[in-house]
């Protein structure tokens, strides 16, 4: 409730204006209690949870927050987007069990309570983040198979220039590749 306020806040909004993406999963009940009584609202997706990482940064999507517990490797490519994309992130590692703990350590990280800014996730300026669409998402068309090809839909964007591209491809699957024997 503390984050929704501040969201809203720098978004002049009232916190019920705002979307708040959830994964529709157990461990999440408690957080979907709590962003109700705040007052914002909720929508629930079953897979695909760095799309709405995403965009929370397009202007217009109509995501503004996306929360959640899971996956380290999600959060980190989510922070490459919201890092080119001029957006901001909080996480905290939450090891399910010593060994994960354990695995943290080993890895460098030595106090799992802290939260985590988008420059502890992403160093430096020089990232980059790209993602083509499987399945149809708000932001992106999902793969779209015809005859001998296939038609792609990507998201690229660089954080030193800002640039943001979207890349409406076709890919002829009927050429054949020539391979070379040693």
């Amino acid at each position: 409730s503390e984050n929704l306020a501040r969201v809203a806040k720098a978004m002049d909004r009232k916190v019920s204006d705002l979307n708040v993406v959830l994964l529709d999963r157990e461990r999440h009940y408690g957080l979907m209690d709590e962003i109700r009584k705040a007052g914002a609202r909720i929508s629930l997706i079953t897979d695909g949870d760095v799309n709405p990482i995403v965009e929370c940064c397009i202007e217009g999507s109509g995501v503004h927050m996306y929360v959640g517990k899971g996956g380290a490797p999600e959060g980190v490519l989510g922070a490459a987007a919201v890092k080119c994309l001029g957006g901001d992130m909080q996480a905290r590692l939450v090891p399910e069990d010593e060994a994960q703990a354990q695995r943290c350590l080993k890895m460098g990280i030595t106090d799992v309570n802290k939260v985590l800014t988008l420059d502890d996730l992403v160093k430096g300026d020089d990232c980059m983040f790209t993602a083509t669409a499987i399945t149809n998402c708000n932001m992106l068309n999902g793969l779209r198979y015809f005859g001998d090809g296939v038609r792609t839909h990507t998201i690229s964007a660089r954080y030193k220039t800002g640039t943001v591209r979207f890349v409406d491809a076709i890919h002829s699957l009927d050429r054949k590749v020539l391979a070379v024997k040693l």
